[in-house]
């Protein structure tokens, strides 16, 4: 049997769209389907494919931020196992996802057993820089965003934060993608449950409370002598001053510290730490001390 007669059972292959929040990925994905002869579409809490929605539930009809993007990111387990499976039942090449960074996106590929993303397009390389900064605009100020559907679908799917279909002709297409799909098209706009609310912002403190928390579990004996957050792109950076033990194995120790910290947070939060730093003070026998 030869395997490249059925293209089915061939390699899939992962893309990667990335841009910060608002700039206009879900408007331009149907182009960078079209552009790569993309299957699926990963947005948002969604599988997509063509007009349908597959399987997902959008995290745009999430009622805060921080559940909005812990459904982007597929942190429970029900909603990720079943678009996972959905996927295993499908025939597809190529899939495309959607996420703010590339660690995010590396993240939504591994919980729904995907491969890592082997081509990576950032929504400046195929996006004009006025239309970023339209869909920036009609984000921040208008609150309202894009679902790559038609407006027949979000309806019917999401009714309580529709607002209307957007057409879009092929004159009013990128130039790359002029002629690889049909005619016309269209997207739906929406309002999120969370964009009408006050914005979440999470404090140094409570950061600082999960820190030590996560510090203390993974080894009682490691003592936090100061944190500091910083607010970096799609997510933050965390800094951490330590006291260690005598005899405590560093590299080892330090890199799964790290690894327990991210991984808790981004569990019990949906906030993304796009990294961890450790600076080290003193290493004493703190196990002893009064």
């Amino acid at each position: 049997m030869r395997l490249f007669a059925f293209p089915f059972l061939r390699k899939t292959i992962t893309y990667a769209l990335v841009g910060e929040s608002g700039t206009g990925k879900s408007y331009q994905s149907k182009f960078v389907a079209a552009r790569y002869k993309i299957d699926f579409i990963i947005d948002d809490g969604l599988l997509i494919k063509d007009d349908r929605i597959l399987a997902g539930r959008s995290a745009k009809e999430e009622s805060t931020i921080i559940a909005a993007v812990r459904a982007a990111m597929f942190t429970d387990k029900k909603r990720r196992d079943e678009l996972a499976r959905k996927l295993q039942t499908e025939k597809y090449r190529k899939v495309l996802i959607l996420g703010t960074s590339e660690k995010m996106i590396r993240k939504i590929a591994a919980r729904l057993q995907l491969p890592m993303p082997t081509k990576l397009i950032k929504i400046e390389d195929f996006a004009k820089a006025k239309e970023i900064d339209t869909a920036l605009r009609v984000r921040r100020v208008e609150g309202k965003h894009i679902i790559p559907l038609p407006s027949a679908e979000v309806r019917k799917e999401y009714p309580s934060i529709f607002l209307d279909g957007l057409p879009i002709v092929k004159g009013k297409m990128p130039t790359a993608a002029i002629g690889l799909i049909p005619q016309s098209h269209e997207k739906s706009l929406v309002r999120p449950t969370y964009a009408v609310k006050t914005k979440i912002v999470l404090s140094a403190y409570s950061f600082s409370l999960m820190i030590i928390n996560c510090v203390n579990e993974f080894n009682p004996h490691i003592k936090v002598k100061q944190s500091d957050v910083i607010d970096w792109k799609a997510g933050y950076r965390l800094i951490m001053t330590l006291d260690l033990p005598l005899g405590m194995r560093l590299e080892k120790n330090i890199d799964a510290l790290k690894r327990y910290i991210t991984d808790n947070i981004e569990r019990f939060t949906g906030i993304l730490i796009e990294e961890v730093f450790v600076v080290i003070d003193q290493i004493a026998d703190l196990a002893s001390a009064p």
